[in-house]
């Protein structure tokens, strides 16, 4: 059953101009349920479904799994805006869960390989300072460094900077994975190659199955075919519910990859 249940837009932003009010998918915006564990948004650049999930997610107050808070992030002035004027409904509130955008994971990554670096720099600092030194006061100065390393490896392996864009993406997930969590994913599918695309919808079968909920902005057809999401067209006015064989990204993809000569011959 889905945690975030309802977001609502207060009436009185429909006096509200600029960024994000101008966007015609927020201005005609009412209501939007939430009736499925798994939520995708799709539409055109510019449609406006990042902007709504992310002022969701601010809204939810969810933690940025990234480079930068999205309570800190200049660019989401506007955003954070919308997220104060949206009104969300709960049948279970959590804190669990985290929310992402595809760029800002690639920061994350970089921040961990500095915090690695940092701490093995650390412990070579003690064996250094106690080397003349007993070893029991060696051991407890080593302790603190060697926990924090030991537990990075045991999410992340030998470093999330040490495997290809995908694979340190499905290990971050399945790293940071906790059940009953809400989740918010801006375009996941930008590091993953259509494989691992497969295995992020097995990711996702497993997060359904733990009790989470996940709602993400997605320009995939391969993402857009989970069983049994609950799909938001951006590109209607007002946004509408949409079953995936209609989708113009499906439709579009299907008919290329049928007849790519069709396509391309008008380049």
């Amino acid at each position: 059953m889905p945690h975030l249940i309802e977001a609502r837009l207060r009436p009185s932003s429909r006096r509200r101009t600029g960024f994000a009010f101008d966007i015609p998918a927020v201005r005609s915006l009412d209501r939007l349920r939430f009736d499925a564990p798994v939520t995708m948004f799709v539409g055109e650049n510019g449609s406006g479904k990042s902007t709504l999930l992310e002022a969701l997610a601010i809204a939810a107050r969810a933690v940025t799994a990234g480079s930068v808070e999205a309570t800190d992030d200049p660019t989401l002035d506007g955003v954070r805006a919308l997220a104060g004027e949206l009104r969300l409904s709960w049948a279970t509130r959590t804190h669990r869960g985290f929310f992402l955008r595809a760029e800002d994971f690639f920061g994350y990554a970089k921040r961990l390989s500095r915090l690695r670096a940092e701490l093995e720099e650390g412990l070579a600092d003690v064996d250094a300072e106690y080397a003349d030194r007993a070893g029991l006061a060696r051991d407890l100065a080593r302790t603190p460094y060697l926990r924090e390393l030991g537990e990075l490896e045991r999410r992340y392996g030998e470093g999330l900077d040490a495997q290809s864009h995908g694979e340190s993406f499905l290990r971050f997930f399945q790293a940071r994975l906790v059940p009953g969590g809400t989740y918010f994913l801006d375009e996941p599918e930008a590091p993953l190659s259509p494989a691992r695309q497969l295995a992020f919808l097995a990711l996702l079968r497993e997060m359904v199955a733990a009790d989470c909920q996940v709602i993400l902005a997605t320009h995939s057809p391969i993402l857009l075919a989970f069983p049994g999401a609950a799909i938001w067209s951006f590109d209607a006015d007002p946004i509408a519910l949409v079953p995936y064989e209609s989708l113009e990204h499906v439709t579009l993809t299907r008919d290329f990859l049928a007849n790519p000569e069709a396509f391309l011959r008008h380049l």
